[in-house]
C-alpha cells in the first residue's frame, strides 16, 4: 500500500510504543492523529513531529471520543492507517497470597480499556475506512492491534493483562475476515520487553536482568522497531489476518 500522503489515527501516541509509531509513520509522509488522554505530553509530541501531525484528547473507553478522534483523522477522506497502542497491565493472581480472590472491579478495567477500547476504535475507523476510494489493488487501509507476548506466555499474576491481549490475538482472524470484502487488512503486533515508559521505572538492575532473559538480540526492544514494523505492514499488502511477535525470541518463564 502507498502510505505517503495518507493519513493515520494512533492511539496512546503521546508515550512509547504509539508515540515512536507516530514519528516513524510522520517521517514516511502520513498525517498522523495522536489520540491520547495526556493531552499536554500529545501536544509536545504533535509539536515534535511538525507540520504532518495534529492531536485530539480522548479516552478509548468512550465511545463518543473515539468517534471524534475517528472523524478528525479522517478528515479530508483519507485514513487508511489505524495503529491501536493504548493500553495498560495489572498484577494479581487468581487468588492472593491470603486466599482471597482476584478483584473483579480490575480485572473489569483491564479488559475495557485493552479489549474494549481496541475495539471502539477499530470498529469506528473501519466504518469510516470504508468508505474511501480504494488505491488501485482494491486496498482501503490497515489495522494494526498491540497484543503482547503476554497472550501466549502469560506469567504469574498476568490473569487479567494475558487475557486482555489473548483477546487482541483473537480478534486478529475474524476481524481480517470481516473487512476482506472492503478492502482492509488487520493484523496485531505482540512485543516482548520494550524500553517504554513503565520499564524506565525499574531500577538499572532490573532492566538488565530482564535485557538478559531476551534471546537475541540482548537487550529491550527500541520503541521505535515497533514502529518500524508498523510501517512495514502497512506497507506490505500480503501481510493479512496475522499476529507478529516483535520479542528477540523472548519466551517469557512462569515469573
Amino acid at each position: 500500500m502507498e502510505i505517503n500522503g495518507s493519513s493515520a489515527i494512533i492511539t496512546g501516541g503521546a508515550s512509547g510504543l504509539g508515540e515512536a509509531t507516530a514519528r516513524k509513520l510522520a517521517t514516511d509522509g502520513v498525517r498522523v492523529t495522536v489520540f491520547d488522554r495526556n493531552e499536554a505530553r500529545a501536544k509536545e509530541v504533535v509539536a515534535e513531529i511538525g507540520a504532518n501531525a495534529n492531536f485530539i484528547a480522548g479516552d478509548v473507553t468512550d465511545p463518543d471520543d473515539c468517534q471524534k478522534a475517528v472523524d478528525q483523522a479522517a478528515d479530508g477522506g483519507n485514513l487508511r492507517i489505524v495503529v491501536n497502542c493504548a493500553g495498560t497491565g495489572w498484577v494479581g493472581r487468581v487468588i492472593n497470597r491470603d486466599g482471597s480472590p482476584h478483584e473483579l472491579g480490575m480485572f473489569q478495567f483491564i479488559q475495557t480499556l485493552n479489549v474494549i477500547g481496541t475495539f471502539n476504535v477499530m470498529t469506528r475507523a473501519a466504518s469510516a475506512m470504508a468508505t474511501i476510494e480504494p488505491q488501485a489493488n482494491g486496498e482501503r487501509g490497515v489495522i494494526v492491534n498491540t497484543a503482547s507476548v503476554a497472550a501466549f506466555d502469560g506469567q504469574i499474576g498476568q490473569l487479567a493483562y494475558s487475557a486482555s491481549k489473548g483477546a487482541i490475538v483473537g480478534m486478529t482472524l475474524p476481524a481480517a475476515r470481516d473487512l476482506a470484502v472492503v478492502g482492509i487488512r488487520v493484523l496485531a503486533i505482540a512485543p516482548g520487553l520494550f524500553d517504554t515508559p513503565l520499564l524506565a521505572m525499574l531500577p538499572d538492575e532490573a532492566r538488565d536482568a530482564l535485557a538478559q532473559s531476551v534471546n537475541f538480540p540482548k537487550r529491550l526492544g527500541d520503541p521505535a522497531e515497533f514502529g518500524e514494523l508498523v510501517a512495514h505492514i502497512a506497507k506490505n499488502s500480503y501481510l493479512n489476518a496475522e499476529v507478529i511477535r516483535l520479542d528477540g525470541g523472548i519466551r517469557m518463564p512462569p515469573k
